[in-house]
C-alpha cells in the first residue's frame, strides 16, 4: 500500500485515500437496503466508537506531529499548537452557527444554523454529518501535504493510518444518516443517496488541505493543529453528547475507548 502510493504526489495521495473513506461511508448507508430501522444502542455505541477515533487521531495523527516540528520555534514550542488549535475550533463553530444541520438523535425543533426550518429532515442531516467530514477531510489533506517537505515512508505510513482511522469512522456515519431517514419512509434508494452524499466532502477538503500546506512548511504546525481543533469542536458539541443523550451512556463511552485505541493502535503501528 505505502510503496503505491508512492507514486503520486501529496495532493493526488490525499485525494486517493479520501475516495476511501468517502467509500466507507457509502458502504455504511448500504445498511438501509437490508434494514428499516436501526437499533438505537448500535447507533450510540456507533457514533461513540466514531468520537473514540477522531479524539485519537487528532493528538496521534496531527497535535503530537506539529508539537514536535516546533521544536525549534522562536515563538515557542507551544503557540503554534496553541494557535491553530483555537482557530480550528473557532472555524467550526462559525460554520455550525452557519450552515443548517440536525444531529441525527434530534428532533426537528433542536436544528440549528440559519432558518434551518425551511428545509427537509434529510438534508439537515446530511449538513450534520458534512459538517464534520470537513475536519476530517482537511486533517488527512494536511497529513498528506506535509510529505511534499522531505516526507517518509513513515511519515507516508502515518497518514495512511490517519485515512485508514477515519474511513472505518466514516462506516457508522452513514449509517446515521441513511437509516433515520429510511425509518422516516423515505425509499430505500434515496436513503442511500443521501447517506453516502455527505462524504462527497472529504476529498475536496483533502485536496484544498494538501494544496494549502504542501508548499509553504511553516504553516504546517498551525495547519495540523488547525484540523485538530476542528475535529476536536465537532466531536465535544456533536458527536459525544449525541451518543448519549437517548441513555446509552456507558455502551457510548466504552465505545469511545475502543475507538481510541484502535486509532492510536494504527497510528503507532503504521506511522
Amino acid at each position: 500500500m505505502v510503496e503505491f502510493f508512492m507514486n503520486f504526489n501529496p495532493v493526488m495521495q490525499a485525494f486517493l485515500a479520501t475516495l476511501f473513506t468517502w467509500a466507507m461511508t457509502a458502504v455504511g448507508a448500504t445498511l438501509v437496503f437490508a434494514t428499516k430501522t436501526i437499533n438505537q444502542r448500535m447507533l450510540d455505541g456507533m457514533l461513540g466508537f466514531a468520537g473514540g477515533v477522531m479524539i485519537a487521531a487528532s493528538y496521534w495523527s496531527l497535535l503530537g506531529p506539529a508539537i514536535e516540528m516546533s521544536e525549534d520555534s522562536v515563538v515557542g514550542v507551544w503557540f503554534p499548537a496553541a494557535t491553530g488549535f483555537l482557530l480550528g475550533g473557532i472555524f467550526i463553530w462559525s460554520i455550525d452557527k452557519i450552515l443548517p444541520h440536525l444531529h441525527p438523535n434530534a428532533e426537528m425543533t433542536d436544528a440549528e444554523g440559519y432558518r434551518p426550518k425551511k428545509m427537509k429532515r434529510s438534508t439537515l442531516l446530511v449538513f450534520a454529518i458534512t459538517l464534520h467530514n470537513i475536519p476530517e477531510g482537511l486533517a488527512i489533506g494536511i497529513a498528506f501535504g506535509a510529505l511534499a517537505n522531505g516526507g517518509t515512508e513513515s511519515s507516508l505510513a502515518g497518514a495512511l493510518a490517519l485515512a485508514l482511522g477515519i474511513g472505518i469512522q466514516n462506516f457508522p456515519e452513514g449509517a446515521a444518516v441513511a437509516l433515520p431517514l429510511r425509518g422516516d419512509g423515505m425509499s430505500r434508494r434515496k436513503s442511500f443517496m443521501y447517506g453516502q452524499f455527505s462524504g462527497m466532502v472529504e476529498p475536496i477538503a483533502a485536496v484544498i488541505g494538501a494544496m494549502a500546506v504542501a508548499f509553504i512548511e511553516p504553516l504546517l504546525p498551525y495547519a495540523l493543529s488547525f484540523a485538530a481543533g476542528a475535529m476536536i469542536f465537532v466531536v465535544t458539541e456533536e458527536v459525544i453528547p449525541g451518543s448519549q443523550e437517548k441513555g446509552n451512556k456507558d455502551l457510548a463511552s466504552m465505545s469511545l475507548m475502543f475507538g481510541f485505541i484502535l486509532m492510536m493502535i494504527l497510528d503507532v503501528a503504521l506511522g
